[in-house]
């Protein structure tokens, strides 16, 4: 524990805390600060390095691009593999697991050893794993590297230790699973074919071993080529060469015939006793035309043929075959039980499926319960036992997706009675039509863990959409779903609309969210440039929305012209500044030159029923002016006790009265300075050209498109393409412009236009940026998708290229320091405001008491403080203005605003004031009045108790800051990173304490303690390679994060070593001990004439003894972990070594448990024989041979 003492005695605006001696500490005027000093700061800070550790948790939703499928039918766990490498094990809820491979190489096909514990992946890179899921977190046990061939299939029997491995060169392999060794005994493919052959019989696509004889290996060729080779006298039993291409094949359990799926859309079944030809042939989805032909189908790539007792006929299950003629049909599914054919419908294609079935004997009669289907997208379970085969209702969170996700936000330690609520508003909605039976894979055990609170994740979509999903104790279950676009008009199908224009598909796609758990307000900003404001209701309603327009566009006036800089507003009267809303224009096909004050979509106008739960009160949007579309909205906050909501973007700050439905405040960021400004851009003289360049300087960012369609690009673009594209390395390493040469071949890119200077300087969102992006395209583009200003289309991404002139200056301006460049700062007039937050705070170094106040962040590393006069009575407060008085106070930071954050004199972290949430449409009760009660939030007259300051810790991209507040002095400043930048930050509740949390460009994780800002944790965790992961990254309260890893799934993360520490506890155990299912009794007579498949002994064919060694040079064996990572991310030291000295004890207790259960089974069934031999014996004891 380490104790900070700071006398703020006779510090000024001078601080040594600021090294480049600007003044970035206080105001900007510089004078010493009058406020009365303070006592002695002491603060204990209680939170160290060893609090932390960087560990994934969960990881939710479908997995992205899935390639294979697997099921244990005994422990009734799925393992469901994809292109990334990642491997995700399921079974109930709860019990939900992601491994990775290293190599990251796809994963081909996957085998559980069943009722093992055991998992083997076939990999793209020809690795066989075996992986250990006897533990929480499995590993690799060993791996198996082929270097001459390419692995294509892989078969495990039942009960056998020896993989089959079939490869493109059409040759068999065998692999021990115990040793990953490979066997002496090889199948090749010249041996299994005819010598008199003459082409190749192509890849191996399918072995398995006859139901009626273990010994016999059914291998399928692609080219159509069948062979049934015998394993024990080494030679084939038969050949089938057919015309078509195989692309599976299955048995029937007794083991006389067989199904195979062909790339014509057929089916052929074939008997052992004639192989000459098959004895049917048929194209379940292929008509016969007038000339007599079937029409042509396409491939039927999957099939399996199970039988039931309560039915003779077998259910035939496969996927494709549908004809070609059929264009736009969606994927099916198709279901044979006799004569009758179901088609199922699916959403995505298909990659994969399996028939679920009682037994694990293929030699018995299956009993199919249920289809496991995997989808690109999506993961279904249709239900065999009924006729209509519905679908099991899934319990994991697979839809989320459903619309691409464009951004998340995280709430832990969320008011208990909020989930409840949620779940019961939402529940209402819930689709209908599945099947009653219990969800099919229900292996594994979980239990809630000790220490759990409720958390809620949110998830704005493309579509409008917002999800709300219940996180608790690492599970995920949707709660509540709602749909913005129902605020809004729908664009009639012949008019192309405003909107369609502005973001073409996807006008109502939610690009930020602001949620109050208490007050249950929920703000939600569109990518149109809107914002919608909805209250909690447990009742119906209808009700009109109200819809306030602004116009928040900078006028090139206010630069060029002398007078204006004369005439700067005053800040004493704070409500001339509330423009009026003007009334949209009717048109909507009006050119771009002639729109003005009219905005992207239309709300309704009219009287509005709207259902239990999530209701719209308030829009918020911005209009056109003068022909040029609003830029999208930067940021937002929401406070429900002062009854505020500010945004802002590149062109100024808006604040809106949400109660008596007012704007406040709306002003370009300019004109929030006043005198203030520190770069002084308001109080030069204009130069002759200034006309021109502060044209581009006020409106270049919408200027840059002027002659293009596409006026705002989406900045969630990445988010919604499923391709996953690749953002370039330079933005995995964000080198700074002094650490990174320039390279001629972007001066001389053939690719770049004869485009002005002055319009390609006035595409970039601010000179801040130009520090950070090195002049790369991709990173311009990455800022761009991030702050969600529209920069440039992406369409035009090729041509963003300058002179080489024009970058050398700016990097020699901004090489230097930030004050000192404010000639480029004139050149780049448009800041844009990052971020917003309201608080109890002082707006000036006179003020004694805290009083609500609105801080403003900006691209440029600005804050500025607003302080605001709100009327403390419940009538009052409806009735009489709001009055926002700007005072020029500006602290100073490098880079863009992007977290501030508020501790008390204790290093307490201080909450935003808010209003305990009621029930605005309840039945009014007349002994108890509904009024508003608020939390956090004193008058002047009662804060002697708050008089005493606080402290406000402030992060941009490249540092952090702590002030003391009301002297603005600035007590810590640490510089984050020099060589990146900082994507996300927050200020988190760890261990009882707080910290700054980060999340830097190349990939590092950082925290920082408070108010010292000493370094905690450093950690490269994850490289920046995608725009998603940016953008939808996100810190919480009790050291967790998330983000999305891929389109479809979301990764959820702890830096908390307690909560690593705990983590083994939360998990569920994917493997519980269960006895093998017997095999049932065949009886005397089929034993007899069956064959002698039960006395087939692997082991005697495959061993070494019998086949020899392998070669060297074919495959290399290497040893894994066996498991130990996961023991390591548990404990370390002395701590791991008793950990896994107790793992080893408890399974070598486990095995001498099997082993006496084994003995006392074996000491009973030789008492039982005994017996049963004595009194045979004393039977017939004295009988005579005849009588026998």
């Amino acid at each position: 524990m380490k104790k900070f003492r700071k006398v703020l005695d006779g510090l000024t605006t001078s601080s040594p805390a600021n090294p480049g001696g600007s003044p970035a500490c206080g105001s900007a005027a510089g004078t010493p600060s009058t406020a009365p000093t303070p006592r002695e700061l002491e603060i204990q800070e209680t939170l160290m390095s060893e609090h932390f550790q960087i560990c994934k948790t969960v990881r939710h939703g479908v997995p992205y691009q899935p390639t294979a499928l697997a099921f244990d039918p005994v422990q009734k766990i799925l393992a469901i593999g994809s292109r990334s490498g990642g491997v995700r094990l399921l079974g109930r809820p709860g019990v939900d697991c992601h491994c990775q491979h290293e190599s990251g190489a796809a994963v081909l096909q996957l085998q559980f050893l069943i009722n093992e514990g055991a998992l083997v992946t076939a990999c793209a890179d020809d690795t066989l794993h075996l992986w250990n899921l006897r533990q929480r977190r499995p590993a690799i046990l060993h791996s198996l590297k082929f270097n001459r061939e390419r692995i294509t299939f892989c078969h495990l029997p039942f009960q056998s230790k020896w993989l089959y491995v079939g490869t493109e060169r059409g040759n068999t392999h065998i692999v021990n699973i115990e040793s990953f060794i490979l066997s002496g005994y090889v199948i090749m493919w010249n041996k299994a074919i005819e010598l008199s052959t003459k082409t190749h019989p192509g890849p191996v696509v399918h072995l398995s071993d006859s139901p009626k004889d273990e010994g016999k290996l059914l291998i399928g060729f692609e080219s159509g080529t069948i062979v049934m080779w015998d394993l024990r006298a080494k030679r084939t039993d038969f050949r089938i060469y057919y015309d078509e291409a195989i692309h599976s094949a299955s048995w029937h359990h007794e083991g006389r015939q067989f199904m195979c799926s062909h790339s014509d859309g057929s089916l052929s079944m074939w008997n052992l006793r004639n192989t000459a030809k098959p004895f049917q042939v048929t194209f379940p989805h292929g008509k016969t035309q007038r000339d007599g032909r079937k029409e042509s189908c396409k491939p039927i790539l999957k099939v399996e043929y199970k039988t039931s007792r309560n039915s003779s006929e077998a259910f035939v299950v496969f996927s494709g075959g549908l004809s070609y003629d059929k264009a736009g049909r969606r994927p099916t599914l198709t279901i044979m039980h006799g004569k009758a054919i179901t088609v199922l419908e699916m959403d995505y294609p298909i990659v994969d499926f399996l028939v679920l079935c009682e037994t694990p004997y293929i030699n018995e009669v299956q009993e199919p319960y249920a289809v496991v289907v995997l989808l690109e997208k999506d993961f279904v379970v249709v239900d065999l036992t009924q006729s209509n085969f519905p679908i099991f209702e899934n319990p994991y969170p697979m839809d989320i997706h459903e619309s691409p996700v464009t951004c998340t936000a995280y709430f832990a330690d969320c008011p208990p009675d909020i989930i409840p609520v949620l779940y019961s508003i939402g529940a209402k909605h819930k689709k209908t039509g599945y099947s009653h039976k219990e969800w099919p894979v229900s292996g594994g055990t979980w239990t809630v863990g000790s220490q759990t609170y409720p958390e809620i994740i949110i998830t704005g979509h493309a579509d409008g959409s917002i999800k709300f999903w219940d996180a608790t104790a690492i599970t995920l279950q949707m709660l509540y779903k709602l749909k913005t676009s129902k605020v809004f008009e729908k664009p009639k199908s012949g008019d192309v609309g405003r909107s369609a224009e502005l973001v073409e598909e996807d006008p109502y796609a939610v690009q930020m969210i602001s949620w109050c758990p208490q007050s249950r307000i929920l703000c939600v900003v569109g990518i149109s440039a809107h914002v919608i404001l909805y209250r909690f209701s447990k009742h119906d309603a209808s009700t009109t929305i109200t819809s306030l327009e602004v116009r928040l566009q900078c006028e090139m006036e206010d630069v060029i012209s002398p007078s204006d800089t004369e005439n700067t507003p005053s800040f004493s009267d704070p409500s001339g500044h509330s423009p009026q809303p003007q009334p949209p224009s009717p048109r909507s096909n009006t050119p771009d030159s002639m729109r003005d004050s009219i905005p992207c979509l239309k709300v309704k106008d009219r009287m509005i029923r709207m259902p239990p739960g999530y209701q719209a009160e308030l829009v918020v949007q911005l209009l056109w002016v003068d022909g040029e579309p609003p830029q999208q909205i930067t940021s937002l906050d929401l406070n429900s006790a002062y009854g505020l909501l500010a945004l802002g973007n590149c062109n100024g700050l808006t604040v809106v009265d949400y109660l008596q439905k007012t704007i406040l405040l709306c002003m370009s960021t300019l004109e929030l300075y006043g005198s203030a400004d520190p770069f002084q851009r308001l109080t030069r003289s204009p130069r002759k050209n200034r006309q021109s360049t502060s044209d581009f300087c006020m409106r270049g960012l919408s200027n840059f498109h002027s002659d293009s369609k596409k006026r705002i690009r989406t900045s969630y673009q990445s988010l919604t393409e499923l391709s996953d594209n690749q953002v370039s390395l330079d933005l995995e390493r964000s080198k700074s412009p002094t650490s990174a040469p320039y390279t001629p071949s972007l001066h001389n890119d053939p690719r770049g236009t004869g485009e002005p200077v002055s319009n390609l300087r006035s595409c970039h969102y601010s000179p801040v940026f130009y520090l950070l992006d090195n002049g790369y395209p991709s990173r311009r583009a990455m800022l761009q998708q991030l702050h969600g200003v529209s920069m440039y289309s992406h369409d035009e991404h090729h041509i963003t290229t300058y002179s080489w002139s024009e970058r050398e200056s700016r990097e020699n301006s901004f090489s230097r320091s930030r004050s000192s460049s404010v000639s480029s700062i004139d050149r780049e007039t448009k800041e844009a405001v990052t971020t917003l937050q309201f608080a109890e705070s002082y707006g000036r170094k006179s003020d004694t008491l805290p009083t609500p106040c609105l801080w403003v962040g900006t691209s440029l590393g600005l804050v500025l403080i607003i302080p605001m006069s709100i009327p403390t009575d419940e009538q009052e407060r409806l009735e009489d203005p709001v009055t926002v008085a700007p005072t020029g106070t500006v602290l100073m930071l490098k880079g863009s605003i992007l977290r501030i954050g508020f501790l008390d004199c204790g290093g307490a972290l201080i909450n935003s004031p808010y209003e305990v949430w009621r029930d605005q449409h309840a039945p009014d009760h007349p002994d108890r009045p509904r009024k508003r009660k608020l939390v956090n939030f004193s008058p002047s007259s009662s804060q002697e108790a708050s008089g005493d300051g606080h402290l406000a810790v402030v992060c941009s991209e490249r540092q952090a800051k702590v002030f003391f507040m009301p002297s603005q002095a600035c007590l810590y400043v640490h510089n984050i990173t020099e060589s990146s930048f900082v994507l996300r930050a927050d200020v988190v509740s760890v261990c009882n304490s707080v910290c700054l949390a980060c999340f830097c460009a190349n990939g590092h994780i950082m925290t920082l303690s408070l108010p010292s800002l000493r370094p905690l944790l450093d950690v490269n965790y994850l490289p920046l390679t995608d725009m998603r992961i940016a953008r939808t990254f996100c810190f919480t309260n009790g050291g967790q994060a998330l983000y999305l890893c891929s389109p479809t799934e979301i990764q959820r993360i702890t830096y908390s070593q307690e909560m690593c520490d705990n983590l083994q506890e939360m998990l569920g155990e994917l493997f519980t001990p269960i006895e093998t299912p017997e095999a049932q009794n065949r009886g005397f007579l089929k034993g007899f004439f069956g064959g002698n498949a039960q006395t087939f002994d692997r082991e005697e064919l495959f061993g070494e003894a019998a086949a020899g060694k392998a070669s060297r040079s074919l495959a290399q064996h290497i040893p894994g972990q066996g498991g130990m990572e996961g023991m390591k991310a548990a404990a370390g030291g002395v701590v791991g070594e008793l950990a896994r000295a107790r793992i080893a004890l408890d399974e070598r207790g486990q095995r001498l448990g099997e082993l006496e259960e084994r003995t006392a089974l074996m000491m009973t069934s030789a008492e039982t024989f005994s017996k049963h031999a004595h009194e045979l014996m004393l039977k017939c004891k004295d009988k005579k041979w005849y009588q026998f």
